[in-house]
């Protein structure tokens, strides 16, 4: 277990003024971040992520919204995780790919799959179009605990999954894959591996980031079971699908309003 120390009492955080939110039509979102002057460890990291943190390049932020919590941090406890039926079919139907582990994607192939991917499934979003500087600020390794996988069928990227490895778990931070591989599944195949990888490192957790109940590209993560949820400051297994409703906590950190 990672106990949370006194000395987040000591971290200054920033709020964003409000804009428009990236998962929910007509939402205004606010994000609080921790100061990028910070100091952060691998033992603070984890002790963020238990507070419901995320990692996007060089910044750790989290939703603070003041109308709506409809963002739900979720983790995977591995060791008690088991394949659904569909999983299994899943995982069989992938295993004449090859997995490597590298210490950096920011070679030709690794972008030109991104490209790929972004202007194949993420045409609407707002990593369109794909930009090789912003490629390689949302997945640096600044931190210094960034774990790079590739998937290979024979000598042909697949796929590249990114997570931070922490104290207590893996970090689920970003995957994209060949989009014409659609029969593979892939998305559900990179978390299989992503728990697979987490057990191997006798790992506690994979942190899936955000689950949201309404938005259809966040909501998946409830088909990996038992899910925990960050609800009420407290991480806890659910059941059924909770509602959406105020799950803001206090936070033993130093607010410093909306940044210029």
């Amino acid at each position: 277990m990672v106990v949370v120390s006194a000395s987040l009492r000591d971290i200054k955080v920033f709020t964003t003024f409000p804009h428009d939110c990236s998962y929910l039509q007509g939402q205004e979102a606010t994000t609080l971040f921790i100061d990028p002057r910070q100091r952060v460890s691998e033992a603070l990291y984890t002790q963020l992520s238990l507070l419901g943190f995320r990692r996007s390049g060089d910044h750790i932020y989290r939703p603070h919204c003041a109308r709506c919590s409809a963002c739900i941090a979720a983790r995977v406890p591995v060791r008690d995780f088991t394949m659904s039926r569909s999983q299994r079919r899943v995982w069989q139907r992938n295993r004449d790919l090859t997995l490597e582990t590298c210490s950096a994607i920011f070679d030709d192939e690794s972008y030109d799959l991104y490209s790929r991917y972004i202007k194949g499934r993420h045409a609407d979003g707002d990593m369109y179009p794909p930009d090789r500087d912003q490629y390689q600020s949302f997945l640096n390794n600044g931190l210094g605990c960034t774990r790079y996988f590739k998937l290979r069928k024979d000598e042909q990227l697949i796929a590249v999954l990114v997570c931070d490895e922490m104290l207590d778990g893996l970090s689920a931070i970003y995957t994209f894959y060949d989009p014409d591989e659609h029969q593979r599944s892939l998305g559900t195949y990179a978390v299989l591996v992503e728990i697979e990888q987490a057990r191997q490192r006798q790992l506690d957790y994979l942190y899936l980031g955000y689950w949201i109940q309404d938005c259809h590209k966040m909501n998946y993560k409830s088909k990996f079971q038992p899910l925990e949820l960050l609800l009420g400051g407290e991480w806890q297994r659910h059941e059924q699908l909770p509602t959406v409703s105020d799950q803001q906590q206090s936070l033993p950190l130093h607010f410093v309003d909306n940044p210029r």
